[in-house]
């Protein structure tokens, strides 16, 4: 399942990275790269069947405090 995921990863980044290359779009190369690495962080664990946390308590833990103190008493 390893081989498929990065098969797919690297059929991606043969379809997108030449194109930005050859227009010379630093910038987005870097922003294409960044989340390309982190979509392959992310699944890794996932195909190898290990429990990822949820993103939500973090965000709740954040934006919390801040709803209820612009909530009207």
């Amino acid at each position: 399942m390893i081989f498929l995921l990065s098969l797919v990863f690297l059929i991606i980044i043969y379809l997108e990275v030449p194109p930005l290359v050859k227009n010379k779009s630093w910038r987005e190369l870097i922003a294409f790269a960044v989340f390309l690495w982190l979509g392959m962080f992310l699944s890794v664990p996932l195909v190898l069947g290990f429990d990822l946390p949820s993103p939500t308590k973090a965000i709740e833990a954040i934006f919390k405090p801040l709803a209820n103190w612009l909530k009207p008493p």
